[in-house]
């Protein structure tokens, strides 16, 4: 553990001396991916740790903490919205009021945070999470505003306590940043560049999240395909576990560990070697979730995505041949600077020939500081909005086609708890992520059991369990 986390660590406990016995509530809004995600678990943790208790509603929170993400313009509005809605909370409650995240590395939003709502007490930035418990000491004690965000790419830290959000699914980051620097992307600017966790941290927080009950892990990254590269071709890499597909393997033995996934691969980083232990690990679901972005070859060298259409769909059909069961998801940009109709129908021609699963559409929203934004050849919002519908059809009449190959299949389901649309029911996954609901007991939570899925309802099955004789 690291000098700076033992000094957080020391203004955890005088927060938790001070707050003792007050009933002190903290509430987290979290925008974005699930790296966000993870992040928001490490500032829960170290709130809770704080001695504040979570709430949902902002309403009874004494610390509000936002955590942003830049990728979508709506995610702004959003951020502006709520902390509109605090100003009157911060008053009643003593409420302390941080933003944090993503956003807040884009030195405009820092800005206007600063100038345009001055009830903000803190702004820290994806390189000084950790220093979360000390900028709040310093508010209790001081009542300055603090601005604590930097520049530089910053360091791995290990250490930091964490409260899991989900009781099945355990997200581990296992990298942090991005080299690649996509045109349309903003994430290399506020998350900085690739920086790789040591081996034997992860494993060892894989080993505690098993300790935990946790039968499924959802390894994390902007491109975890290239996990330690960086540190490789600067000769910091000491451990014999210095690649993604090495790094599979090793956690693929730990004992408990019934799932293993991961998010997000780049196509262009997808070697031999990680198909090859994706196929030879037993854990490891034969589900990837492989972003294309644009099936134009023209587009995706405009995107800088380093690939070609036709590259993309060998790699699909390598995977397929080596890995005959395995499904695919993946991400689609509709509408980006100078996509012509040639362009679009392109993508939908990966689109027919591939049969993804999943697809996570997107219309492209220009970002601030990306070299997408500056492209003069902009798309008309009324034709990204038709091009989205036409992939939407496209896409759901697939899915529908798909679902077919499952009906009345028994497929293994992993429990996550009650569905949220009837708390009577069942809630799962399967291996391909399939969502299922059935009829079961609470015992079933956190197990894997055996479903036959005997409904379609396009976005879910419903499933019978099968018991064993």
């Amino acid at each position: 553990m690291s000098i700076e986390i033992d000094e957080q660590k020391e203004y955890i406990k005088k927060i938790a001396e001070e707050n003792l016995n007050k009933n002190m509530k903290y509430t987290i809004l979290t925008m974005g991916c699930q790296l966000n995600e993870n992040d928001s678990e490490k500032i829960s943790g170290m709130a809770e740790q704080m001695g504040y208790s979570k709430t949902e509603k902002f309403e009874e929170a004494n610390l509000a903490i936002i955590n942003t993400c830049c990728v979508r313009e709506n995610a702004e509005e959003r951020l502006f919205g709520k902390v509109g809605e605090l100003k009157n909370l911060k008053e009643k409650n003593n409420m302390i009021i941080a933003i944090g995240g993503c956003m807040m590395q884009e030195k405009h939003m820092a800005e206007k945070i600063k100038k345009s709502y001055p009830h903000v007490d803190i702004v820290f930035g994806t390189h000084t999470l950790h220093k979360l418990p000390e900028d709040i000491f310093k508010v209790i004690n001081s009542r300055k505003r603090i601005q604590d965000v930097i520049d530089i790419d910053g360091r791995v830290y290990e250490g930091l306590p964490i409260s899991r959000a989900n009781n099945v699914q355990a997200s581990i980051t296992i990298m942090y940043g991005c080299d690649n620097f996509c045109t349309y992307c903003i994430v290399p600017y506020v998350r900085g560049r690739e920086r790789s966790r040591n081996p034997e941290d992860i494993i060892n927080e894989v080993k505690e999240v098993v300790k935990q009950g946790y039968k499924e892990i959802m390894l994390l990254g902007q491109n975890v395909n290239s996990y330690m590269r960086a540190e490789t071709k600067r000769g910091e890499c000491k451990s014999r576990i210095n690649s993604f597909a090495k790094l599979l393997r090793e956690i693929n033995k730990i004992e408990g560990i019934e799932r293993i996934r991961f998010i997000s691969p780049h196509p262009k980083d997808f070697s031999d070697d990680v198909i090859e232990a994706i196929r030879d690990c037993d854990k490891v679901c034969k589900f990837v979730h492989l972003p294309l972005q644009s099936g134009s070859t023209n587009m995706l060298k405009v995107m800088n995505r380093k690939y070609t259409k036709e590259q993309y769909l060998e790699l699909v059909e390598k995977m397929k041949n080596k890995i005959p069961e395995i499904k695919f998801s993946t991400d689609i940009i509709v509408g980006f600077a100078g996509e012509t109709e040639e362009d679009f129908e392109e993508t939908l021609d990966v689109v027919r020939k591939v049969r993804f699963e999943q697809v996570f559409m997107f219309i492209y929203s220009r970002r601030k500081g990306t070299p997408g934004d500056k492209m003069e050849n902009q798309i008309p919002e009324d034709i990204k909005h038709k091009r989205f519908d036409r992939l939407k059809e496209l896409v759901e009449t697939q899915i529908s086609e798909n679902n077919k190959e499952y009906l009345n299949t028994i497929q293994e389901v992993l429990v996550e708890g009650p569905s949220k649309s009837d708390e009577t029911m069942l809630t799962g996954r399967t291996e391909a992520n399939k969502v299922v609901v059935f009829n079961g007991t609470e015992d079933m939570i956190n197990t894997i059991q055996k479903v036959k899925l005997v409904e379609d309802h396009m976005w879910y099955f419903k499933g019978r369990v099968i018991k064993e004789l």
